[in-house]
């Protein structure tokens, strides 16, 4: 299979190129960087210039692949490559969904309504981004020839948002000398990861195998216990896990989901509940395998302190004020 990546140097597309590379493919990556995985071809180019597409609008693909979150650039690659190319992946996401309060939606529940600027203005703007450019590519391209797929939470090695690392490194690098660790008291919320290697070996398995549709790629869900659990052992953790009630962490200025100050993956507003509880039982049909969730977070301890979380002297001060007489 002859693959043409729009992109391929940043976390998921490197991982997607080395799936592909590693089943035999050819893979050429359009990007402006440089870094892609030894095997792949690069041609350089920035999706802004109308004329990025030239270098590659001249040959045959068995498949485009394209993670973009710009309409533009999905509209003007649609436009470029679909006399050129048998088929267009388009890595979506679950935030193209109208609403995360209700459990198990599946690919035909309402979406958000699509942007109509070629390029957010903000990350705000993410999910209606997003429906733009599936309608994009299924407008250019035709329903049999177009794979859209919406991933849930991604994770494992190389997470750069922090969202499935921090938990892992939070247990093997407690803050204090009795090694207790602050978690969320919502022992029962769900929670859902799909690892970044999953994913991209099943975007390629499929776009090989010639899958059309649209697809939720999303983890299992288990209980955010669970998940905590999981990471504990994966870190060899032993000392206390004092959990903080829900109102406690939203006083004290500490969010959910991701980014600094947050207990990722908790979501700190039920009305986003169900971004953990899409079905992912069509993307199962069709072929996608997910590892064990201990493996997982196994393979994501990393040295230095994640994007997300909390920083050592912020969960000190907590866990100071929550239990008085010391961790």
């Amino acid at each position: 299979m002859r693959m043409l990546l729009l992109g391929g140097t940043a976390w998921l597309g490197r991982e997607i190129t080395r799936s592909a590379l590693d089943a035999g493919h050819e893979v050429t990556c359009l990007a402006r960087g440089t870094d892609v995985v030894d095997g792949a071809r690069l041609v350089r180019a920035d999706r802004e210039d109308p004329a990025a597409y030239s270098p590659v609008a001249e040959e045959q693909w068995d498949v485009v692949v394209d993670v973009s979150r710009q309409p533009g650039q999905v509209r003007s690659a649609v436009a470029a490559l679909a006399p050129r190319a048998d088929r267009f992946v388009f890595v979506s996401t679950c935030s193209v969904y109208a609403t995360h309060a209700a459990g198990g939606q599946n690919e035909d529940a309402p979406t958000l309504a699509p942007l109509d600027a070629d390029a957010m203005a903000s990350l705000e703007e993410y999910g209606h981004a997003k429906v733009a450019c599936e309608q994009a590519v299924i407008g250019g391209f035709g329903a049999g020839r177009s794979l859209v797929i919406r991933p849930g939470l991604i994770g494992g090695p190389g997470d750069g948002s922090g969202r499935s690392t921090y938990w892992p490194w939070r247990f093997a690098h407690p803050s204090n000398e009795a090694g207790a660790v602050l978690i969320p008291d919502a022992p029962d919320q769900p929670a859902a990861v799909i690892d970044v290697r999953d994913l991209a070996e099943w975007i390629v398995r499929g776009a090989a195998a010639g899958l059309s549709g649209v697809f939720n790629a999303t983890g299992d869900v288990v209980t955010l216990a669970e998940h905590l659990r999981v990471a504990r052992d994966a870190a060899g953790h032993e000392g206390a896990a004092v959990a903080a009630p829900a109102d406690w962490l939203v006083a004290h200025e500490v969010h959910g989901w991701a980014g600094p100050r947050s207990l990722p993956i908790w979501l700190d507003d039920a009305a986003d509940i169900g971004i953990h509880l899409h079905s992912n039982e069509r993307a199962k049909a069709a072929g996608l395998l997910l590892r064990p969730l201990s493996e997982t977070l196994g393979d994501v301890i990393v040295p230095d302190k994640p994007a997300s979380g909390l920083t050592d002297g912020e969960e000190r001060a907590l866990l100071s004020e929550l239990l008085p007489s010391g961790a």
